[in-house]
């Protein structure tokens, strides 16, 4: 009997340099599970919901953008409805929000298109502030202002105003950030 779970293509593991340079402590532990999440779900691909569900378990500065128990509770419970179901409609389907061109010879592979933009995104957010890495509130920032990726969609369907949510995670990263 032929496996029909799709798998995410080996990848070989990057050295301990290699990923410090690229993203905080933290934002590997995001990617750690993110890539986690997709493989268990039977996805291709990591994708923005993946970043986002990821984000949120590890990251407490993350929780505390969403400014009250609420808003996170719904959140969350979305997202454990379509690790266990919903999110099924999505299998085999490369996730494109259109914010970026997808330029061919620049895809990673195992990820879509948007999450490579919203991880692109954040590492600029953060060398706007000087700082060498993002964190996750520049990556919740990032996913929480593209509005045609998959962690918008999670987020409206929660009820939460992803607008608002990327103001108040670009606020927090703001007030957390040495004044120059």
């Amino acid at each position: 009997m032929q496996n029909r779970t799709p798998r995410i293509p080996e990848q070989p593991a990057p050295n301990r340099a290699d990923l410090d340079a690229r993203f905080s402590v933290e934002l590997a532990s995001v990617v750690t599970g993110a890539r986690r999440r997709a493989l268990r779900d039977g996805d291709r691909q990591i994708d923005t919901a993946h970043l986002l569900h990821s984000l949120i378990e590890s990251d407490p500065t993350v929780r505390d953008a969403f400014d009250g128990g609420p808003r996170l509770a719904k959140v969350l419970g979305y997202l454990v409805q379509r690790s266990i179901g919903y999110g099924l409609r999505w299998q085999g389907s490369v996730e494109d929000s259109g914010a970026v061109p997808v330029v061919r010879d620049t895809e990673v592979e195992g990820w879509s298109p948007s999450a490579v933009t919203a991880m692109e995104e954040a590492r600029r957010r953060a060398a706007l502030r000087g700082e060498p890495r993002p964190g996750g509130l520049d990556l919740l920032a990032a996913l929480a202002a593209d509005k045609e990726c998959r962690a918008v969609e999670v987020l409206a369907r929660a009820g939460v105003d992803a607008a608002w949510l990327a103001d108040r995670a670009a606020e927090l990263t703001a007030e957390a950030s040495p004044q120059v």
